[in-house]
């Protein structure tokens, strides 16, 4: 299958390059983790009868998740798009846009899931993770890592230079990280806030981190996994039209 070639190709790069990417991810949530759950955390009461830093935590993998599929899909696949020309070298074979795409969601995916691990992996050293439901985290990293990676690669298709990415960072993923719970209670803004964060993808994949870290399944997890569902099956077309604009019209 020509997506599963493109994920190769993909993946034979990481192999390479797989120490610098995940230290990266790993120690910018650690840095955060620690300034917030240890510095800020000694002055915030506990939040829902946990500590601050435990309460946190959870959305430190989400996030993660979330930074790993956003900038493979924009910085990543616009490098391969438009300085390495490796999505026309792959046009002349026998792969379509589709599978290009499919491949950098596929791959963006991958990494979503792997730098969500280690960072799970981190907390549940530090003693931050009650519950073995945690263990489900990583399955559920695909579809966030799906849906960001969507949002990303939609991104991609309508710009033309990289600098850009700044106003996708600063206006979109930046907001999108600080109103999603990961810090405080959603339920502490204003109603026109908390009924908008239904939107926010990473709210909804912060409530399920946290949920699997700490025990608390409950049906209403479905809800928040079918938002996130909904939100890819929309962009999926949209991503295959932007990029087929790109590189064949």
């Amino acid at each position: 299958m020509a997506t599963l070639r493109v994920f190769a190709r993909h993946m034979a790069v990481f192999k390479k390059i797989w120490f610098t990417n995940i230290m990266f991810n790993f120690i910018e949530p650690l840095l955060y983790l620690s300034a917030m759950g240890y510095g800020l955390g000694s002055f915030v009461q506990d939040i829902d009868g946990l500590a601050y830093i435990q309460y946190i935590a959870p959305g430190m993998v989400a996030s993660s998740a979330m930074f790993a599929a956003s900038f493979e899909c924009t910085y990543g696949s616009f490098i391969r798009l438009h300085y390495q020309k490796t999505f026309q070298a792959m046009l002349a074979g026998p792969v379509t846009v589709r599978d290009i795409v499919a491949g950098d969601i596929l791959y963006a995916t991958f990494k979503s899931m792997l730098f969500g691990m280690v960072i799970l992996t981190v907390i549940s050293v530090l003693g931050q993770v009650r519950s073995g439901w945690a263990l489900l985290i990583p399955v559920f990293l695909a579809l966030p890592g799906l849906t960001f990676s969507l949002l990303a690669m939609c991104y991609t298709g309508i710009t033309t230079n990289i600098d850009n990415f700044n106003y996708y960072v600063t206006l979109f993923l930046t907001p999108a990280y600080l109103f999603s719970g990961v810090f405080f209670p959603i339920n502490s803004m204003p109603g026109w806030a908390q009924t908008a964060a239904w939107v926010n993808p990473i709210y909804h994949s912060v409530e399920v981190c946290r949920a699997l870290a700490l025990g608390n399944t409950n049906p209403g997890l479905l809800v928040h996994a079918g938002v996130l569902m909904v939100i890819a099956i929309v962009l999926m077309p949209l991503a295959v039209r932007l990029m087929t604009k790109r590189l064949i019209l």
